[in-house]
């Protein structure tokens, strides 16, 4: 037996020179006979396996996004058909470049998935909002603790439930209590990348509901940590060695304490030392990325799963510019776009749908297990929300929501399976079951829970029901430093000198002014109060100092009838609108004042539209909760001998012209505005005595006259108007006399004709009139704020 091994060629030198393979090819026309030949090379397999894969992904989405299943699905899906049963794409590539197990040909897909895997798990970390960290009440903690807690309790409880029967065949008896082990604590856990994903799919971070499933998630990602940490711990001391177990243990307390007192401070320094408003330097962000590689290649060596270290050193990058945002501009794209949809194809394709079939009485227990941990935390998060008195429905919202299992509980799985401490069998049932979970769960509440209803007006918030002794809450949105002007300019209309007569039944003006910036390296939007207590660091941006010391002496100069709050909200482009309705219903606010988002020269002359800013206008005119005005601002500020601002409201009908009306009557208290009323009336009689909106017009406009009949500031007059062209020359000709014009947003078709006129309109969310007067093509300089009285939807 010796003597033949000893005669047997050494296969060694065979095996190395068949593990190396060229890159590149020749092209498709290398062999005319067998032009599947190119495919022996490691760059067009790897090519032929990308484009396999999202032409796959693009044909299911393109019917599962008609049933509103989320993108993720699509990609597990495609997963599943390019595995062993339908295309099994492993299969194909296998040993077309090598006979090395180690270099075949889905060696390099495999590496692209870590990589893309790594990234992702990276930036979610840099975008996740660490204030967050500090914000949460013990409310949130006890939930968080007793969804964990009573989930992993009695999953153990059920772990050694007929271990006994398990047969040897299917996993040895002493792997059994582990494979159990990890099913309980991967349901028990809920992670906030996952959770993040979740909130950003359902487009709730704003909300109330979605900010309390992310503090939730935040403290039970850190018990999930110390968790996982503990059972690696304690699997190494018992199925490697207490040595290996120990330096393990080490090896993450010194990657931990590096993190914390090295790299973290680092990038802390990177943010101060970059100058505001400039990009920070390329060497600082790929020096940062590769950070993040080492982390995950470093906790990978020291048996924990790869994507670990990546998004610890995420957590430990400041969110937001310049570091942040600088970040995701340059990967964001491709790591989402590309890198992760290939990571979820590869991690899902590897399960084997038949060994769940043929292993079925032996996976029954943990699928038994799987659904008896999934009641238990659902009835543990709701249990929990009703003991703190959330309300029932939410309550209900978020148990299911503590149930969401995304791609990071696949990491784990697949790390778990890598280890042996799953069978094949119950991986594949796993990833299964992340399938279902994913693709139903974000129905369910997008069914069960409408961000929307929380914003309809219950509650009367306009300025015509306001008491005579109540105060006028307003709050304004700036998105850029041209916004100033025009709105400080209008609250000096609004705001009164002290120690008028006629004002001591007002009450005062309280602004609350909002800076709105774009959400950039930050995964969770963030609102910040500006005071005395204000952190300098946030008030490093020009911007908001000029913002501050601006309505600062506004205030000080109407220091007896005005007050003025300070807050920046961090946010993305098509959710800016919930933070402003969030700030008004907190607020108690009356009416919120937005630009129209058209800029002018100071000339007066047309320069562009911003759509982001009327996406977020069209947006507030639908669900805001107070009354709403939209200011197309053209500087009206001009040099009159006498000081005063004409001010004129056009006034056709309806509750939108009573609204403009109460606004305008606050100006008048003003001894520098000199207000008009102008009613248009359709010269086409018809019977208006039993409309009833008709008769509340009259009764509004009959008791304005009465009251200022003697004031020398007032004005009224009757236009009648016939038709849109006659509407649209009344419009210009009146626009030539006033520096500020007044109009509701809305009016009934009957009360006056405008055939014709909705058809030229350039901005629609302005109304017919309001569209008149901002339109490029209007010579004189009058500014125009459009009224929309708050909606009371069914």
């Amino acid at each position: 037996m010796n003597e033949s091994l000893a005669l047997t060629p050494a296969p060694w030198p065979a095996v190395c020179y068949r593990a190396f393979f060229n890159i590149s090819s020749y092209g498709i026309l290398e062999n005319y006979e067998t032009p599947s030949v190119i495919f022996g090379y490691g760059l067009p397999l790897l090519e032929l396996q990308i484009i396999i894969i999202f032409v796959l992904i693009v044909l299911s989405h393109t019917f599962l996004r008609f049933i509103g299943v989320p993108q993720f699905v699509s990609y597990m899906i495609t997963g599943l058909l390019l595995g062993r049963h339908i295309f099994d794409l492993q299969d194909f590539s296998s040993y077309r470049l090598s006979s090395d197990v180690e270099l075949d040909g889905n060696i390099a897909l495999e590496g692209v998935s870590k990589l893309g895997l790594i990234m992702f798990t990276f930036l979610m970390g840099v975008k996740t909002n660490k204030r967050a960290v500090f914000h949460i009440g013990r409310g949130t903690v006890a939930i968080a603790v007793l969804s964990f807690v009573v989930t992993m309790t009695a999953g153990l409880a059920f772990r050694n439930f007929r271990i006994d029967k398990a047969d040897p065949l299917y996993m040895p008896l002493k792997l059994a209590p582990t494979e159990r082990t990890v099913i309980v604590s991967v349901q028990a856990l809920t992670l906030l990348p996952v959770i993040t994903h979740l909130v950003y799919e359902l487009k709730i971070p704003n909300s109330e509901l979605g900010r309390l499933a992310i503090s939730i998630a935040t403290v039970n990602d850190l018990l999930g940590f110390i968790t996982l940490q503990c059972v690696s711990y304690v699997a190494s001391y018992r199925y490697v060695s207490p040595r290996v177990a120990n330096r393990d243990a080490v090896a993450m307390t010194i990657l931990i304490l590096v993190i914390l007192f090295i790299i973290k401070p680092t990038a802390q320094w990177i943010v101060d030392t970059s100058p505001e408003g400039k990009p920070v330097r390329e060497l600082y962000v790929y020096g940062t990325i590769m950070t993040a590689i080492a982390a995950s290649i470093y906790t990978t060596y020291f048996h924990q799963i790869n994507v670990l270290g990546a998004i610890l050193v995420g957590m430990a990058i400041p969110d937001g510019p310049p570091l942040g945002s600088a970040l995701e501009a340059k990967f964001e794209g491709l790591v989402a776009n590309i890198f992760f949809p290939i990571s979820i194809v590869v991690m899902t394709m590897k399960a084997d749908i038949s060994r769940v079939f043929f292993a079925f009485d032996d996976i029954s227990i943990n699928i038994f297990l799987v659904g008896f941990t999934l009641v238990i935390k659902w009835i543990a998060t709701f249990g929990s929300c009703l003991i703190f008195k959330l309300p029932t429905k939410e309550s209900i919202i978020l148990a299911i929501m503590m149930n969401y299992k995304g791609f990071v509980d696949l990491c784990f799985f697949e790390g778990a399976a890598n280890h042996w401490n799953l069978s094949q069998a119950t991986h594949t049932f796993m990833i299964i079951y992340v399938l279902v979970i994913a693709g139903v769960l974000p129905t369910i509440v997008k069914t069960l829970y409408d961000p929307k209803r929380k914003y309809i007006g219950y509650v009367r918030r306009d300025l015509m029901h306001l008491k005579p002794n109540s105060d006028l809450k307003i709050l304004t949105c700036l998105h850029k430093p041209d916004n100033i002007s025009g709105v400080l300019s209008l609250l000096q209309l609004l705001s009164f000198p002290p120690n008028q007569d006629n004002n001591k039944d007002r009450g005062i003006i309280a602004v609350t002014a909002l800076h709105l910036v774009k959400l950039a390296g930050r995964s969770f939007p963030i609102l910040i109060p500006h005071d005395k207590r204000t952190e300098p660091q946030l008030l490093q941006n020009s911007y908001i100092q000029t913002m501050m010391l601006v309505f600062s002496e506004f205030q000080q100069e109407n220091w007896a009838s005005t007050t003025v709050s300070f807050f920046t909200a961090y946010s993305h482009e098509d959710l800016m609108d919930h933070d402003i309705c969030n700030l008004a219903l907190d607020h108690h606010t009356s009416m919120i004042i937005v630009p129209s988002g058209r800029k002018w020269s100071p000339n007066g002359l047309y320069e562009s539209d911003d759509s982001v800013i009327r996406s977020v206008n069209a947006s507030l005119l639908d669900r805001a909760p107070c009354s709403i005005g939209v200011l197309n601002d053209r500087s009206y500020r001009k040099k009159r001998s006498n000081g005063t601002v004409k001010v004129g409201v056009i006034f056709i009908g309806g509750k939108d012209d009573r609204e403009a009306i109460s606004l305008a009557k606050w100006m008048r208290q003003n001894p520098r505005v000199r207000l008009s009323v102008i009613r248009f009336l359709s010269g086409q009689e018809r019977d208006k005595s039993k409309n009833w909106d008709y008769l509340v017009d009259n009764e509004v406009l009959n008791d304005l006259k009465a009251t200022y009949a003697s004031a020398k500031n007032f004005s009224y007059a009757e236009k009648l108007v016939n038709g849109g062209p006659a509407v649209g020359t009344a419009v210009r000709l009146a626009a030539e006399e006033y520096d500020l014009m007044i109009v509701g947003r809305s009016h009934d078709d009957d009360l006056l004709d405008v055939t014709g006129l909705p058809e030229w309109m350039e901005l629609p969310e302005l109304g017919v009139i309001g569209d008149l007067l901002a339109c490029k093509d209007l010579k004189t300089r009058v500014s125009v704020l459009v009224v929309q009285q708050q909606q009371h939807h069914e």
